[in-house]
């Protein structure tokens, strides 16, 4: 260790005065203790070369590591430091009321009784929205049902109905061999896991039948949900991220609007079916973020729309997504076990290779009458969802009694593929009488022949006033032996909220007589309600 300088040698005897190069000399003997006692210090500590000649190797052209573990290290003594919450810090001050020369009894009772005046003054808001005349109405009317759900139910005054409102597309609800098949894996997995698939939730069933549904709609891999309605609503977040864009048709159902929304995605919804708008919107898209950094972008449509009963144009789709270089995902909630002559979905409906689709969503709660969902694609699609899709990740898994049940279903469909005919007959024979309506009855019956999702629209100027003639025309078919429904929404949170509507639902297990029986009875209810309220002469 040299020495320090003597004052004398500090600077010019002439521009430094005395005082100054006393201050200058005391600075540096200050640094150059400094410097000793580091460096004995240094010298002392066992293994501290090692750690510099670690440092110095790992930080060798390298600054920004440097800035970088820096301020990690001085927010972290920062975070240390800063002051901590405590619970009761933030309660509410009341106001101050008190006087200073009141005794400490006084203050105490005052004080309560302030208390209790702010509790009474304060109004909880009502957890739902009060219900309307109409929607008080129509619960008093609800009918109540006093049989399992199925073809044909028992109401509460001990008449039986044709079950028209379940979405049993294949008619296997109340099968005797499903239901031998479930009470079996009942007794032997028990009511369920109580576990998220990744964390002792998987059963040997989840993979039969992830397997299977993979082999049906013939794609590389597949994957299950516990829910029917959290499948696509975890799905799109799971692929679709902040600053990434996404395109939906204005027709999806609610499911498909809550999954774009929670994806937090820039959100863009095109025309219902309307191909030339979809590509629109997708030029306005490519000039709206050609200067900005590429990001995923997703075209999102139903393969059978669950709100209006027809078919998405899987030709066009395909076409416009692979000229724009977008990925398409399609929600088979209601086409899946319907459309095609396998039942496989939209694409087997137009004869195009499954894998044309990129991700293919469904529920397993309408045409195999279990619970669930599923997503259908290549692995690395479904792979990348076991660690990133929340309703899979954190979710229990899917009793597997509904797995046993879906499986057997599953095979039903295979193995007689003519239930898709008998299901067509029955849903050319309901909407039939309802369409000899359409000219002079304000009423539309909506979607593709194809479709056994019917809607039948009531066009009226007033919203409220269909909807009215509507659940009149619901209790006139019922009083006549056929349950159906008015289809419902939440008005306020839908994006483009459908017309108002009955939803008849077409089962293969009907048989004809009950199918047209079904469209006789809607008719007729619907050209008796529309005399009584002078809609039509």
């Amino acid at each position: 260790m040299s020495a320090a300088p003597p004052p004398e040698s500090l600077g010019n005897v002439g521009l430094v005065s005395e005082a100054a190069r006393e201050t200058a000399y005391q600075l540096v003997m200050a640094v150059n203790t400094t410097y000793a006692v580091a460096a004995q210090l240094y010298t002392s500590i066992p293994g501290a070369r090692i750690v510099y000649k670690y440092v110095k190797a790992s930080y060798q052209n390298d600054p920004y590591r440097t800035l970088l573990e820096v301020g990690l290290v001085v927010f972290m003594v920062w975070y240390w430091f800063n002051r901590r919450y405590k619970p009761g810090s933030n309660d509410v001050k009341l106001t101050d009321k008190l006087t200073a020369t009141a005794s400490d009894n006084n203050i105490a009772r005052r004080t309560q009784q302030e208390i209790q005046e702010l509790i009474d003054e304060w109004e909880p808001e009502p957890l739902v929205p009060p219900l309307t005349a109409f929607q008080r109405e129509e619960l008093d009317k609800l009918p109540v049902l006093t049989s399992a759900p199925g073809l044909k139910v028992k109401t509460a005054d001990g008449k039986e109905r044709l079950n028209f409102s379940t979405f049993n597309f294949l008619g296997v609800m109340n099968s005797e061999e499903i239901k031998d098949k479930a009470i079996e894996s009942l007794r032997k997995y028990g009511v369920g896991t109580c576990g998220p698939p990744g964390f002792y939730g998987t059963l040997d069933v989840h993979m039969e039948l992830e397997h299977r549904l993979a082999a049906f709609v013939q794609a590389e891999a597949a994957i299950l949900y516990a829910q029917g309605f959290s499948c696509v609503t975890s799905c799109i977040p799971a692929f679709a991220k902040r600053g990434d864009i996404v395109i939906v048709d204005d027709g999806a159902n609610f499911a498909v609007q809550k999954g774009a929304q929670i994806s937090r995605s820039h959100v863009r919804y095109f025309r219902h079916n309307d191909m030339a708008d979809l590509e629109r919107v997708l030029k306005k898209v490519h000039a709206d973020f050609a200067k900005k950094p590429l990001t995923r972008r997703f075209i999102i449509v139903e393969g059978l729309y669950a709100n209006l009963g027809d078919v998405c144009p899987l030709p066009k789709l395909l076409e416009l997504k692979k000229r724009y270089k977008y990925r398409l995902i399609v929600e088979e909630s209601m086409s899946f076990g319907v459309l095609g002559p396998r039942g496989a979905g939209v694409a087997d409906f137009f004869g195009v290779p499954p894998k044309e689709i990129d991700i293919m969503v469904a529920s397993l709660g309408n045409a195999l009458a279990a619970a669930g969902g599923f997503c259908a694609g290549s692995k690395e699609i479904v792979e990348h969802q076991r660690l990133s899709s929340q309703a899979y990740t954190f979710s229990a898994s899917l009793p597997a009694i509904m797995a046993v049940g879906a499986l057997e279903a599953l095979r039903v469909l295979e193995a007689k593929p003519e239930v898709l005919k008998t299901l067509s007959d029955n849903t050319a024979l309901v909407r039939a009488p309802l369409e000899k309506l359409d000219a002079g009855y304000a009423v539309t019956v909506s979607g593709v022949a194809e479709s056994p999702l019917v809607h039948v629209q009531l066009h009226l100027p007033s919203r409220d006033d269909a909807e009215r003639v509507l659940q009149d025309v619901v209790d006139q078919a019922l009083k006549d032996g056929v349950l159906v429904t008015r289809a419902k929404y939440v008005a306020r949170q839908e994006h483009n909220l459908p017309p108002a509507s009955i939803r008849i639902v077409v089962s293969a297990g009907f048989t004809r007589r009950d199918a047209q029986r079904c469209g006789t009875v809607v008719a007729d209810a619907l050209r008796r309600v529309l005399k009584q309220h002078r809609i039509i002469k």
